[in-house]
């Protein structure tokens, strides 16, 4: 059985109270001297991912990591990489940064170092992804730049993440909801998160916002410090 964490952010990653959830995922991975690696590809198509995952390492240094760094995991050849495979296979927590959702999945999908993220899942490792990192984290995500509906890395069946949920993020869900009446819709505010063990049927709120979970013709929505679950 899977005994692995996930970690789903709303955005707006690296300020404010998004600390709450990173402090609580670097827990959950061992603390702070456990080996972090974030993976910047969904920064790559505006040619952002260096800095963006310069950002990153500087922001969990300051949470108090110890061993982070940014991955050169930009797209689908790099993704096979075999120096990159080994440093996902040694993480304990595996960061997924924001930007554009299909360029990330499509960089990942059928490669060795999304073989290597699984294989870390299964170990213990936390998976975390922030807006267009969670996004792809899920069965399916809306590619805003198309606005269609694209099959994600499935390593949570059945969900749909609405990121950036209290702005932009709340136009998207009557949409999902009619393309995808059978699947479980997560809205997540920025400086927002939600973790959960593999293990458990729990999920708990981290952070500033609030997450608003769509099923079955209900809206509930959940503030900082409770939890919800996906499977009742």
């Amino acid at each position: 059985m899977n005994s692995g964490y996930i970690l789903l952010e709303g955005g707006a990653e690296f300020g404010g109270r998004m600390a709450d959830p990173d402090r609580a995922a670097m827990a959950a991975a061992g603390g702070p001297g456990a080996p972090l690696v974030v993976i910047p590809a969904a920064a790559a198509p505006d040619h952002n991912a260096e800095r963006a995952g310069r950002n990153a390492v500087r922001w969990f240094q300051r949470q108090g990591a110890l061993q982070v760094e940014s991955l050169p995991l930009v797209d689908r050849a790099s993704a096979d990489d075999p120096a990159i495979v080994d440093r996902l296979l040694k993480a304990r927590l595996i960061y997924l940064l924001g930007g554009f959702p299909a360029h990330l999945a499509e960089s990942l999908r059928g490669s060795r170092s999304w073989a290597a993220v699984l294989q870390a899942y299964r170990s213990g490792a936390v998976i975390a992804g922030s807006s267009a990192g969670a996004m792809v984290l899920c069965s399916d995500y809306l590619d805003p730049a198309d606005n269609v509906v694209n099959p994600g890395l499935g390593l949570l069946a059945r969900t749909c993440v609405i990121p950036h949920h209290e702005t932009v993020g709340r136009r998207w869900a009557s949409f999902l909801q009619k393309v995808l009446p059978d699947r479980r819709l997560i809205g997540i505010d920025e400086e927002t998160g939600a973790l959960t063990h593999a293990t458990q049927n729990q999920w708990q709120v981290y952070g500033k916002g609030q997450v608003t979970l769509y099923r079955e013709n209900q809206v509930m929505v959940f503030g900082p410090g409770q939890t919800f679950r996906l499977n009742d």
